[in-house]
Formats: C-alpha cells, sequence, structure tokens
C-alpha cells in the first residue's frame, strides 16, 4: 500500500511538472521530420502574427474533420496537406494526398508579401508542407514550420493518468486562442464553392 500511495504522488508530481512545463512555453519541442524553412514554437508564432497580421498566415493542415471537430486556432487557414479516404488500415483510417495543396496554397497567399507558419496535430505533416510550400515557390525565409503541433505531444510516462494523451506542447496546451467555430474566411475554400 506504501509503494503504491508513493507511486502515484509521485505521477501526480510529474503531470504537474509537465502541464507546468508545457503552459509555461518552456516545453522542450522537437522537430519531427528535416523539412525546407525555419522552426518556431506556438508561442513564437503568435508573436510573429501579431507583429505583422497583415501578412504573416497561421496554415493549419490537418484535415478538415480534425480542424472542425478537435478546434483550431481562432486565426489559423484550413488547408489540408491531406484528405482521410474513409477506409480502414491496419490500425487507423487512411490518408490520402490533397493534389492541390500548391495551387491552394498559391491561391490564398503571395509567394512575395506572405510569410507561412505551418500548423498540424503534432508537428509532422506540418514539415512536409514546409516542403511543398518552398516547391510552390515560397521563399525559404518566409516558411515556417510550428513545432508541437496544435495538440502537442503524448505524455509517455506510463504510470501518468495522462499517459497516450497529446497533453505536452502545443498551441492548445500553451492556452493560445482556439476555437471551434468555422469562419468561412478561413475554412478551406473549395467546401464553399460547392
Amino acid at each position: 500500500m506504501k509503494h503504491s500511495k508513493k507511486a502515484l504522488i509521485l505521477s501526480v508530481a510529474l503531470v504537474f511538472v509537465f502541464t507546468g512545463i508545457a503552459l509555461a512555453g518552456g516545453y522542450n519541442y522537437d522537430i519531427k521530420k528535416s523539412h525546407q524553412g525555419k522552426d518556431l514554437t506556438p508561442s513564437q508564432t503568435h508573436e510573429m502574427m501579431e507583429k505583422d497580421p497583415d501578412h504573416t498566415f497561421l496554415v493549419d493542415t490537418r484535415t478538415r474533420a480534425e480542424y472542425q471537430l478537435i478546434g483550431h486556432p481562432a486565426v489559423a487557414y484550413n488547408i489540408p496537406l491531406k484528405f482521410w479516404t474513409g477506409k480502414m488500415g491496419k490500425k487507423e483510417y487512411g490518408m490520402a494526398d490533397n493534389p492541390n495543396f500548391d495551387k491552394d496554397l498559391l491561391a490564398r497567399f503571395n509567394p512575395k508579401t506572405d510569410t507561412l507558419i505551418f500548423m498540424c496535430r503534432s508537428g509532422g505533416r506540418s514539415c512536409d508542407a514546409s516542403n511543398a510550400a518552398a516547391k510552390a515557390g515560397f521563399p525559404e525565409d518566409k516558411i515556417f514550420n510550428m513545432m508541437g503541433g496544435f495538440e502537442g505531444d503524448k505524455v509517455k510516462y506510463k504510470q501518468s493518468i495522462y499517459c497516450g494523451q497529446r497533453k505536452l506542447g502545443g498551441w492548445r496546451n500553451e492556452g493560445l486562442p482556439w476555437t471551434y467555430h468555422i469562419d468561412k474566411k478561413l475554412a478551406y475554400p473549395p467546401d464553399l464553392a460547392k
């Protein structure tokens, strides 16, 4: 009984430490993949957008369902890098590339004047989106990957009640403005044309 009580106290203490670090913006973010452009934390992204809101844009590359059902930064444009196929794979539903991702970017943003910050769930797809933006003609100094994404990384400590949950870092865990509301100015444009 003594050991389980100590383990519980230690688990709770670790959760508070990890949560406190994430909320304080002090979480140590990892770059998920090599990519073109630079990297920002969610807090750095927010600061950069506030300095130049007319030419700095956050692009949420998650699926439309993630954007709507999980929530998104209140200022994020949704341009999915991939779409759900609706077909079940071995462990999850399949995904297919958005064949128009580069065209969607160019239709909405200007490579000469606009800075794009790409975001996804935890920072992997956003690296791929940075590479796609470079291929579409956006200069590397105007392309950024937002590390940690919207949801952040999973707690891996097995004794934590949050083990497996995305509680470490990310836009939402840093307490930055987010919503479930779909603003038609920010929604995926092809959906509005239907």
